[in-house]
């Protein structure tokens, strides 16, 4: 199942293990059982502290357990954790054997307090880029909690379960049975819902910070270098995000970004926050800004979600964007019910059905070319006359049979039967005539939306939502500065924002100079 090179590197992993772990596998005579046994065979032949046994319960197979030798397990793969979820499967590994994980201590101490009893289920597809960080992060709540379980399950492989409880986009997670969340979610956000307390603790605690130099609102490429920069000059510095990393989370395949040939998005969000972490910068993650006002004494003061306010001497904008929404009748009904906005992630969920991606620049064709290896038919709409994608993706679209693009059409209503879509009606905006196209996925790629409506009547915003900024990166506010994709900068691309985010911090540093100047 695994070669040699795997083997070795997993090897040289196992050595960490600090107690004896046991795989316990529920197998059947499936393809996948064969080779599921193989790969617990493969790591058990690693490790004289890894042990395997075929006598698992679960109803669920094939899957297996990963637990301390001698105790009941916590953690289960009802799949084969491969591709991108091999990862979640070394750390299991680790982490269950005693391996300290790379947590905040505090943290930690939280989940180890959380009362009750919280039964985890993660639907995942294997080519999922956002469900490892899901999977791993309930794993390790179920390591450090014995009121806490996880189980991953394969959505390709356990079809019958996803159809059954209508789950169309991935992750999907359960708890007690229940729906609890579905998309990327980090450590910290799934212990907030849980831990009812942690609220109203965080929210007393940022309330009685100092006034900062430098605020940074957004945790994405522009957010990050202007921390750096400002915790570079030795100037008390702070970020304050609803997400560390933003919308690069959500980025499969980077390949623009230069020096680095490829890359993916978790992987540069990652790197991100460790190179912004080695400063001196107070990181205040998972709130989200609400309001943003400057007093008489040139303080600016943003008002958190949360109830609480932070102070600043200068503020540095860049909460950057998010997909734009069709805005039709139908398309917030059906959301993670055959509406989707993630071809990566959720694509195989739609395998052997009728699709539509509505959209046609480099986006759209890329997920209609991705997709039809995938689906059965794919129906590209697009608003303009023609596409907009690079000629070489329209040259590969136009060479595969399952794809129909349908051009100069304006999308109407995304229809359904009352738990998932069915169809989607467009109009003709030649003739004007009404079609309805019967389907059962619709992925949305049509663009970005600034992330800017909590500024409306603070700052000078463009007609599309944009900040207004001078090549300073200086708004319309002194002292105020904006960077990245939220702002009128043209060409919304990740090396540009972390540019602009660097000019953005090395201008209220100037600013905070001038300003403290005597007269």
């Amino acid at each position: 199942m695994l070669d040699n090179t795997i083997k070795a590197q997993l090897a040289a992993y196992l050595e960490k293990l600090q107690q004896p772990i046991e795989l316990v596998a529920s197998l059947d005579d499936s393809e996948a059982a064969r080779q599921l046994g193989g790969l617990l065979d493969d790591i058990a032949a690693l490790s004289t502290k890894v042990g395997v046994r075929r006598d698992g319960d679960n109803s669920r197979r094939p899957s297996f357990s990963v637990a301390p030798r001698g105790d009941a397990a916590r953690i289960a793969f009802a799949g084969i954790p491969m591709g991108h979820e091999f990862t979640s499967l070394v750390l299991a590994l680790l982490q269950t054997g005693g391996h300290p994980p790379k947590v905040e201590p505090a943290l930690i101490e939280q989940i180890r307090a959380i009362p009750g009893t919280h039964r985890f289920e993660t639907f995942i597809s294997l080519s999922c880029h956002n469900c490892p960080d899901v999977i791993q992060a309930l794993n390790l709540m179920s390591v450090l909690n014995p009121g806490i379980s996880h189980t991953m399950i394969d959505g390709a492989l356990f079809q019958q379960e996803v159809d059954e409880r209508q789950i169309m986009a991935v992750p999907t997670v359960y708890l007690n049975g229940e729906p609890f969340g579905q998309g990327r979610m980090s450590l910290e956000e799934i212990v907030a819902r849980i831990d009812t307390g942690a609220a109203q603790r965080d929210a007393e605690k940022l309330a009685a910070k100092d006034v900062f130099d430098v605020l940074v609102v957004g945790g994405g490429p522009a957010g990050a270098a202007a921390a750096i920069y400002a915790a570079r000059k030795g100037v008390s510095t702070g970020v304050v995000a609803e997400r560390f990393g933003g919308q690069v989370l959500d980025t499969l395949a980077i390949e623009n970004f230069i020096s680095v040939k490829a890359t993916d998005g978790p992987k540069l969000s990652a790197g991100l926050e460790q190179h912004v972490r080695d400063y001196d910068v107070d990181i205040i993650n998972l709130q989200r800004a609400q309001a943003l006002s400057q007093g008489d004494d040139g303080l600016t003061e943003i008002r958190l979600a949360s109830g609480a306010t932070l102070s600043s001497r200068s503020v540095i904008i860049s909460t950057g964007a998010r997909w734009r929404e069709m805005n039709v009748p139908g398309e917030k009904e059906y959301r993670g019910r055959g509406v989707a906005y993630c071809p990566h992630c959720d694509g195989p969920l739609f395998k052997g059905k009728r699709v539509a991606v509505i959209g046609g620049g480099n986006s759209g064709v890329e997920a209609a070319i991705d997709l039809a290896g995938i689906v059965a038919h794919v129906t590209l709409i697009e608003f303009d006359t023609m596409l907009r994608a690079d000629a070489v993706l329209q040259k590969k679209l136009a060479s595969l049979p399952n794809v129909k693009v349908i051009t100069n059409a304006q999308t109407l209503e995304a229809t359904g039967d009352g738990n998932k879509v069915n169809g989607l009606v467009y109009k003709d905006r030649a003739s004007g005539e009404q079609h309805r196209v019967e389907l059962e996925g619709i992925f949305v790629q049509i663009g970005l939306l600034p992330n800017t409506d909590w500024l409306r009547g603070a700052l000078a915003l463009s007609a599309r939502g944009e900040i207004e900024v001078d090549s300073r990166g200086q708004t319309s506010l002194p002292g105020v500065f904006a960077a990245g994709d939220c702002t009128t900068v043209p060409f919304k691309q990740i090396i540009i924002a972390m540019g602009e985010g660097a000019k953005a911090s090395l201008a209220a540093f100037d600013h905070l100079i001038r300003s403290s100047a005597p007269a």
